[in-house]
């Protein structure tokens, strides 16, 4: 079964539909990619009924006039994203503890991710969200997670134990990963690999999630999966682009209405 990221995405922001929630963006510098990004958002925003305003910052902007720009927009906006990644010489960390939690709709300030490690409720992560969107009941399951990244590995294990799964988290250091892999119920990629999990690597009838954007060799989008062999081995698998992608998205948007409400509270 593929499993269908756009669809159950659409189901997530019909859910949403009527929304008078606001969200603010805040981009640094001009790297394409993250344009892209934020045109996506922008435009999933405006098909809920979402308000959003982005601003564009110079690359030369420093630290504090980002965090003066998310100063500034809290007065207006339920949810403020700053579009990651930030030029090498603005202090992240800064920048994102800036951000009030209650409107932190990334679920990247120190505070929710504390509510998350202690099971407390509150915003989660979108990609670590989106991804147990698509899993449903885990319970009983060994989860092999594989990266432990701040954005989707780390919190995504959080969460899977929370959900009473069994969780491995394998990473760079990792000594034969696919004696793990092989043993996984749901396998999880989020390295960044094209084509890196092979059909040798995944246990018969897993659940495969595929995080990886990549491009491969010919400039093609592709993910961490080997998708036509390891399919052929699955019981599921998510395509990339079309699986995590779209649910991200589903879950920024989820977790800005949230916000809005929190604060109506």
């Amino acid at each position: 079964m593929i499993i269908d990221g756009k669809a159950i995405a659409a189901q997530v922001k019909a859910s949403l539909q009527g929304s008078d929630a606001k969200l603010a963006v805040i981009m640094v510098g001009d790297d394409p990619a993250s344009s892209v990004y934020v045109r996506n958002k922008e435009r999933a925003c405006a098909e809920v009924g979402i308000r959003s305003c982005s601003r564009r910052l110079p690359a030369t902007a420093s630290t504090k006039e980002v965090i003066a720009s998310i100063a500034e927009l809290s007065a207006w906006a339920d949810g403020i994203l700053v579009q990651l990644p930030l030029p090498e010489h603005i202090d992240g960390k800064k920048v994102l503890g800036a951000i009030p939690p209650e409107k932190d709709v990334d679920c990247f300030h120190p505070y929710n991710i504390g509510k998350l490690l202690t099971g407390e409720a509150g915003l989660r992560p979108c990609t670590p969200a989106g991804i147990l969107h698509l899993l449903g009941d885990v319970r009983g399951k060994h989860c092999v997670i594989i990266g432990r990244s701040n954005i989707v590995g780390k919190p995504l294990a959080l969460m899977l134990l929370h959900a009473n799964a069994t969780v491995t988290v394998c990473h760079s250091k990792t000594k034969d990963l696919a004696s793990y892999t092989r043993q996984a119920d749901v396998l999880i990629s989020a390295v960044g690999k094209p084509r890196f999990i092979t059909a040798d690597m995944v246990k018969p009838g897993a659940v495969v999630i595929d995080v990886g954007i990549n491009r491969d060799e010919n400039g093609k989008l592709c993910g961490d999966v080997a998708f036509e062999e390891v399919a052929a081995k699955a019981s599921a698998i998510t395509p990339a682009p079309g699986g995590v992608g779209p649910m991200t998205v589903a879950m920024l948007l989820k977790n800005t209405v949230e916000a809005a409400s929190y604060q109506k509270r």
